[in-house]
């Protein structure tokens, strides 16, 4: 199989912190920074990337696993960070931090960002945050998308996920699980909801109505209390083979406190390739 374009590794994935590292020949770029800097610094130190050389920053939103090292990031490096609007307004309520030092940068959903011929589009998402966001790399023919903190997949969401050759998408909970587990019921309400989070069930059924199906998918975000990651992969990929029994998609089932990487971390990076 030819490799893909976009190496990917998810460095911590949960309720606990996010971030995830996606390189290619137009830079390397995160996606969230909700674990410390100097976790985040040494997780790229043991996939040779320098922080200093990091290309930008993306925020999907504003809770506390998803921003958790951006204060002492934006003070420390010249990096630009983008995310929305209201994720930049919530990410100072939640962090207690004034983040107006001219370095942030606005991409709402529905707008993009170019990088030495990479496009960058965001798109909404369906979160209890003020304005989360959901992102898409496009590079030539080739497409990255990820996708957490949803309760449902919207139109927009989908459209710009179909065709995806790597995704990370949400595989929080199985429903089971969490309806008899030991959340109070508000919390379990919150989680179920059309602004909560995506089921294992809900992330198999989406893969499987894509017209054009990823290669590669990392199960993200899975709840330690409702979840497990043999509950997660054998649930979605058992769903997806069921209805799409000719696919042919490796799963990734991501961890909060390993990295999780694609196999085209262990090909030499050549940016002739590209």
């Amino acid at each position: 199989m030819t490799p893909s374009v976009f190496q990917v590794a998810v460095l911590a994935s949960g309720s606990k912190g996010n971030a995830t590292l996606v390189r290619c020949a137009s830079g390397s770029f995160l996606i969230d920074m909700g674990i410390s800097c100097t976790r985040v610094k040494q997780a790229l130190q043991g996939l040779h990337v320098p922080m200093e050389e990091l290309t930008a920053v993306f925020v999907t939103h504003e809770h506390i696993d998803h921003v958790r090292g951006l204060p002492t990031f934006c003070k420390q490096y010249d990096i630009p960070v983008f995310a929305s609007r209201g994720t930049w307004k919530g990410a100072g309520t939640t962090c207690r931090t004034d983040f107006s030092r001219g370095g942030e940068e606005i991409l709402n959903p529905g707008e993009s960002a170019v990088f030495h011929g990479l496009r960058v589009e965001s798109f909404p998402t369906s979160h209890d945050a003020l304005q989360p966001s959901g992102y898409v790399f496009h590079l030539g023919d080739h497409r990255f998308g990820y996708l957490t903190d949803t309760g449902y997949v919207g139109d927009q969401a989908r459209r710009s996920l179909d065709g995806a050759e790597v995704l990370v998408l949400e595989s929080n909970h199985d429903t089971v699980m969490l309806k008899n587990g030991p959340y109070p019921l508000p919390l379990k309400k919150r989680i179920l909801s059309a602004r909560g989070h995506l089921a294992n069930d809900a992330a198999a059924n989406f893969l499987a109505s894509l017209d054009n199906m990823p290669r590669e998918v990392f199960l993200a975000h899975l709840s330690q209390e409702n979840n497990t990651p043999q509950v997660a992969l054998a649930t979605v990929q058992g769903l997806v083979k069921q209805q799409r029994p000719a696919s042919d998609v490796q799963f990734f089932v991501t961890s909060q406190d390993a990295v999780t990487a694609n196999d085209e971390w262990r090909i030499t990076y050549e940016p002739s390739l590209f």
